[in-house]
């Protein structure tokens, strides 16, 4: 319902980006966010600002690469993908420059800032362990180094190793834990698998609540989405579902990130500026967060009630850098280790 409201004023189509005429006030986007939602932040924008959103949408690697062929003469202006990694990935191509926003910078956690101000997060999903609560709670599952547990034979529900949310994970790990740690944590995982890796984050879900594992790995907005549907069945589902939020009792839980960064070459600097802005505005967190499911990027913004019942956690603090460096060796050992 809520989404449905939020898109009843979009216009029709949102332009790929073209030159802009003198008289024109835009911003162009390049977003490997594929949400329905979203669209309302750019209506939202367009209304307060009078700066209209020209949309291109891709996965990250392809509109990154976009801007590097397109060079000084790219229409970017704006980046948002939902990586941290990505983000690292863009500034270290020097495809990014700093926001110095006063505005950011006073809303947005420092921890969600990236280095020299390149990038800052927009909105959160954590990456959690779920089970159907008629079960109970699987003994002994506490942190991500548990997954590898031989008494959970059988028992996870996980998409695949080269999933970008996966990756991440996995690359966290091997920054805390190290090499030979994170092998041995991936066979762990793969000889547990209930299944062969198959579909996303909500068929691990509805695999798990169907009997065919009793713990999935999933991030929290999917189990939101299910929430929020307007299917009677969706709802049932997700009442179902309890969260464990791994390794509170040190480094915190996996946390994505959605993230926003201004374009080195950005032809339409001062529009972009305000637009990244107000992506920090209640209004925005707003949609991220009731639109979409996300935890907002605010600390002070609203959170969705049904995120909020499933309790407050410790979050893992993201390190964009980290991630970037460890991501193709951690991809290396999930495959190795028989992760597929």
């Amino acid at each position: 319902m809520l989404r449905r409201s939020l898109l009843a004023a979009i216009p029709a189509a949102l332009a790929a980006p073209r030159l802009a005429s003198a008289q024109e006030r835009v911003v162009n986007l390049y977003s490997s966010r594929h949400y329905d939602s979203d669209r309302a932040l750019y209506e939202t924008f367009a209304q307060q600002s009078g700066i209209r959103i020209r949309l291109i949408e891709a996965n990250a690697d392809q509109l990154l690469e976009r801007i590097r062929a397109e060079g000084a003469n790219s229409p970017a202006d704006v980046i948002l993908t939902v990586d941290a990694s990505r983000l690292a990935r863009a500034a270290e191509m020097g495809l990014t420059q700093p926001v110095r926003s006063d505005v950011v910078a006073s809303r947005v956690p420092a921890e969600l800032i990236g280095p020299e101000g390149m990038w800052f997060a927009v909105s959160r999903r954590a990456r959690v362990l779920m089970y159907d609560r008629a079960r109970g709670a699987p003994e002994g599952l506490a942190r991500y180094e548990d997954m590898a547990d031989p008494r959970f034979r059988g028992q996870f529900l996980i998409r695949s190793s080269g999933n970008g949310y996966n990756i991440a994970l996995a690359s966290s790990f091997l920054a805390v834990n190290g090499e030979a740690a994170t092998e041995a944590w991936a066979r762990g995982i793969a000889a547990n698998l209930a299944r062969p890796p198959s579909g996303g984050d909500t068929d691990q879900i509805r695999a798990m609540l169907a009997g065919q594992g009793r713990i999935a790995l999933a991030n929290t907005y999917y189990l939101g989405l299910l929430r929020n549907s307007q299917r009677a069945e969706d709802k049932d589902l997700a009442g179902r579902v309890a969260v464990i939020f791994p390794n509170q009792g040190d480094r915190g839980t996996h946390v994505n990130i959605s993230g926003a960064a201004l374009v080195r070459t950005a032809p339409n600097a001062e529009n972009a500026r305000r637009f990244l802005d107000f992506l920090t505005t209640p209004e925005a967190q707003r949609i991220f967060a009731l639109g979409n499911m996300e935890y907002p990027a605010v600390s002070e913004a609203e959170t969705h009630p049904f995120l909020v019942s499933l309790g407050q956690f410790k979050a893992e603090r993201p390190d964009s850098a980290k991630l970037l460096a460890n991501a193709p060796e951690a991809l290396r050992i999930m495959q190795r280790a028989g992760w597929r």
